[in-house]
């Protein structure tokens, strides 16, 4: 089906791309604006990929004629917040406080109208774009949505005061007239439910709207009798296997470089036994697809051949059977940015307008292709073309049935439209297939139905600025805190790293005091780590052929250690809670050190008058604490801390006690179990 995909929610002159799914490039498309609010002036052109350029608040319609029928698209534009003013668009928060439903219907000018309970006018708020959830359940022969608003961290806005916009999704034949609102809830009776029912909802507030969430509910058996075939389910939220994996990033031309040309791969098999000795759950091997001998391998050839050099497609798969038997996923390293110039279709295209290929390519007016950063060796497509588009989804049908997600280059630099629709074909296939962006920095909208877990740029910045001594130990806790602070929903997912192929290992620029302390934070703070092939191994080089005799035997024990301990501990899970803790360096660098907890379910940090609810002889907390404090140190000098909270005496990373009277002693890293919850049931 050609249908556009999910509605869209943005804010007045935000352009919206519109494409045709999975298009036919010999087929004709047509675009155009069935409804829009009053006073807006906005327009489209006649070509096949069209950009629709909001100029009013209020609800749009679009519609695409294709050879398989006339869809059609809701676009939901809010007031942009440069001028503080209100508007009398519903949805905006200085028209009310209450619920809207945007319906077929709506009204003349295209907004829609209101359904459920207004609360009350806003107060002008400030701090930045709140936050959304939904859940469902199907209950009492009805399917209940519910929206969680949430506020800015920063802002003086209240959950209350903050407006929800739900839509429900164009693809989908569900009668608006048969939805009830109630405040924050969405009802669908259950009679009334077609095989599919996607309903999408936005928080609105003083500085914008939210990223979006979506509830996605399907009939799975239409000739069952009872309701028992539905099944609600939230597509925005991440695979589970992939927000508490450890990730290793596998530069696949110095990972094994004893190998032969065309058996690079058979011998990274031959080391996988290495990474699941150090706790990986899931390889990233950087691109293996045909090249131009650029060691990295980002300048793509072939985009459905393997580089020479490295194998063929069986070594490949056979790499893939070798790491799922060891319990380890793999990611493909998805470039659909570009192609390089040595690609034979840039080849032709190039100084020659008759080419079939000329449309491929972005152009200057020098006659050279667009590109970024002066990279001379790559050129990027122009997503306009509806032969780059069936070429590229045709590469990502090519490749996701073999591998267990994409880590997708240069994510920044691709249409959002083109994402959501790479989202959306992989899910239909494998609802757990993983996809993984590198932005930066990262873009919170990346989190509405384009990609599950995102690169960390934030904390990766962070971290180095500790490393050198340009920012404090405790600014880490403030880079975690910035993912919402810029409006990412709280069950969004990161990758941590502090270091890639494209960055100077952390060991050489910040030393290794600072690294055995970086690698801490990246095993005990929320999201996933990534370590980069060598890293483990204390290796100097960014690029350069792993030495694996010369292997730092103690910094991979440190590695294993932490990876093994975020594992076994509850509290260390990527969706535990991050809380500060007071604490003071008595004595060491105190800006070289940072204390926090981390707590899990519904587990809260003990003060320091709560009485120890359950010790062991060694004087450190239950095993199954769901809490703990973690405390590191980046100086070359070992601290003595004092923290706040009651926690034990034995570190969980190297089983050691670390109490001298009443201070810790921190080299690097401790990660001390605290008291279990306060108000946990305890069954009695």
């Amino acid at each position: 089906m050609h249908h556009p995909g999910p509605p869209r929610f943005v804010a007045v002159e935000e352009a919206v791309e519109l494409a045709p799914r999975d298009p036919d490039p010999a087929a004709t498309y047509e675009w155009t604006i069935e409804r829009a609010p009053a006073e807006s002036t906005a327009t489209l052109g006649q070509k096949s990929v069209e950009w629709l350029i909001p100029d009013e608040p209020g609800r749009y319609v679009v519609a695409l004629s294709a050879p398989d029928g006339v869809h059609r698209l809701t676009i939901r534009c809010f007031p942009g917040t440069d001028d503080g003013e209100t508007s009398d668009s519903p949805g905006h928060s200085g028209h009310h406080s209450g619920t809207v439903i945007d319906t077929a219907g709506g009204t003349e000018d295209g907004t829609s109208g209101y359904a459920g309970t207004t609360t009350g006018s806003h107060s002008i708020g400030s701090g930045g774009r709140p936050r959304i959830r939904l859940d469902g359940v199907v209950r009492d022969e009805e399917v209940v949505v519910t929206a969680d608003p949430r506020p800015h961290p920063g802002g003086t806005e209240s959950a209350a005061s903050l407006d929800v916009t739900f839509v429900v999704d164009d693809r989908d034949d569900l009668e608006r007239t048969a939805l009830r609102v109630d405040g924050r809830e969405l009802g669908i009776p259950t009679a009334a439910l077609p095989e599919r029912a996607r309903i999408h909802a936005v928080a609105v507030g003083e500085q914008g709207h939210s990223v979006a969430d979506v509830i996605d509910v399907r009939r799975r058996d239409s000739t069952a009798g009872d309701d028992s075939s539905i099944t609600v389910d939230r597509p925005y939220q991440p695979p589970a296997w992939a927000e508490d994996a450890v990730y290793y990033e596998v530069y696949v031309r110095t990972f094994a470089p004893e190998a032969s040309h065309g058996e690079t791969l058979s011998a990274i098999t031959e080391r996988l036994d290495h990474l699941a000795n150090l706790g990986v759950d899931v390889i990233w091997l950087t691109p293996v697809l045909a090249n131009d001998d650029a060691p990295h391998g980002y300048n793509i050839t072939d985009f459905f051949d393997i580089a020479a050099d490295l194998g063929d497609r069986a070594d490949l798969e056979a790499l893939v059977d070798a790491a799922h038997d060891r319990d380890m996923q793999v990611l493909f390293d998805l470039v659909l940015n570009h192609s390089a110039r040595a690609h034979p279709h840039f080849e032709d295209a190039y100084q020659n307008v008759d080419s079939p290929y000329r449309d491929w390519y972005e152009w200057q007016e020098s006659g050279e292709p667009g590109t970024y950063f002066d990279w001379e060796l790559i050129a990027n497509f122009d997503f306009a073309s509806l032969d780059v588009r069936r070429h590229l989804l045709d590469a990502v049908d090519e490749w996701a049935p073999l591998v267990d997600g994409f880590r997708c280059d240069m994510a920044w630099a691709v249409p959002n439209g083109f994402w959501r629709e790479v989202h959306d074909r992989v899910k239909a296939r494998d609802a757990d297939f993983l996809l993984l962006d590198e932005t930066i920095p990262y873009i919170p909208d990346f989190q509405e139905g384009l990609f599950d877990v995102h690169f960390d740029s934030t904390t990766y910045a962070t971290l180095r600025n500790v490393g050198t001594g340009w920012e404090p130990a405790s600014a880490i806790l403030d880079a975690i805190e910035q993912r919402a602070a810029v409006g990412f929903p709280d069950h969004a997912a990161f990758l941590l790293y502090a270091e890639n192929h494209d960055e100077t290992r952390y060991l050489i620029e910040c030393g290794r005091p600072a690294a055995l302390a970086a690698a801490g934070v990246l095993c005990t703070v929320p999201g996933a780590p990534l370590v980069y092939a060598g890293q483990e191994l204390g290796q100097r080089g960014q690029r350069d052929d792993i030495v694996w005799e010369h292997t730092d035997e103690a910094l991979t024990d440190h590695y294993r250690r932490l990876l093994e301990t975020r594992r076994s501990m509850p509290a260390l899970s990527a969706t535990a809670r991050l809380e500060r803790v007071d604490y003071a360096v008595e004595a060491g660098e105190p800006d070289r050190v940072v204390a926090f907890a981390r707590v899990a379910d519904d587990g809260t940090v003990p003060t320091s008058d709560t009485q120890p609810a359950d010790r062991s002889a060694t004087g450190s907390p239950a095993e199954d604490a769901t809490a703990a404090v973690v405390i590191c140190n980046f100086d070359a000098e070992s601290a003595a801390v004092t923290v706040e909270p009651s926690v034990g005496s034995v570190d969980a990373v190297t089983g050691e006690s670390v109490r001298r009277g009443g201070r810790i002693q921190v080299e690097d890293v401790v990660v001390l179990p605290a008291e279990r919850s306060l108000g946990r049931d305890t069954g009695a």
